[in-house]
């Protein structure tokens, strides 16, 4: 086990934290086995937490015509590109187990372009690297495109906002130097 701290910040004690925080903590624990590591660093500023949590399930935890797996594709490729250590490992765990895949996430992580993924999902990782590197240039002619690749306007929006929320995170984690789990290295393989 690592001895490096995992945030520039102190991480606060569970027993100290609000009620509502300690609970949902202690839930995602319960449910997998330890605490990732983005719980405790962010319970440091816990409304910004609950702000942080509330629209994360709203992106990933909601009816979509995107899967599940999809929108953690998008967490991953666009957590590459920002060279984001801690998010392309926790959530690339999780690709793998929801896409039942374990090849997945490396491939969608190191270059999504040759990933074992069909042509829809990658126009969808086109998009959502154009929304995390260039969002300034989108237009309609991306709407074109992803249309013709089955998708409608609420799923693209559902595309971006993913991208988005994920690369405020990106920017979390780094700064905070936020470090990924051990056990993110292995679940799903």
């Amino acid at each position: 086990m690592s001895t490096t701290p995992i945030s520039r910040y102190p991480i606060p004690d569970i027993n100290e934290l609000p009620d509502d925080i300690k609970a949902l903590i202690l839930k995602v624990q319960e449910k997998s086995g330890f605490i990732p590591n983005v719980f405790l660093t962010l319970a440091h500023r816990p409304d910004e937490f609950r702000a942080f949590f509330a629209y994360h399930d709203a992106l990933m935890e909601k009816e979509s015509g995107l899967s599940k797996a999809e929108r953690e594709m998008i967490v991953v490729a666009t957590s590459n590109d920002n060279n984001c250590q801690y998010c392309v490992v926790a959530h690339g765990a999780i690709l793998r187990i929801r896409a039942k895949n374990p090849l997945i996430a490396d491939q969608v992580s190191v270059n999504y372009r040759k990933a074992d993924i069909t042509p829809k999902q990658k126009a969808m990782l086109d998009f959502a690297m154009k929304v995390s590197k260039d969002a300034k240039s989108i237009s309609d002619d991306d709407f074109q495109i992803l249309h013709e690749h089955g998708f409608n306007d609420e799923d693209i929006w559902d595309i971006a906002g993913v991208a988005s929320f994920f690369a405020l995170s990106n920017r979390m984690a780094n700064f905070t130097s936020m470090r990924p789990n051990e056990e993110f290295y292995s679940l799903g393989r």
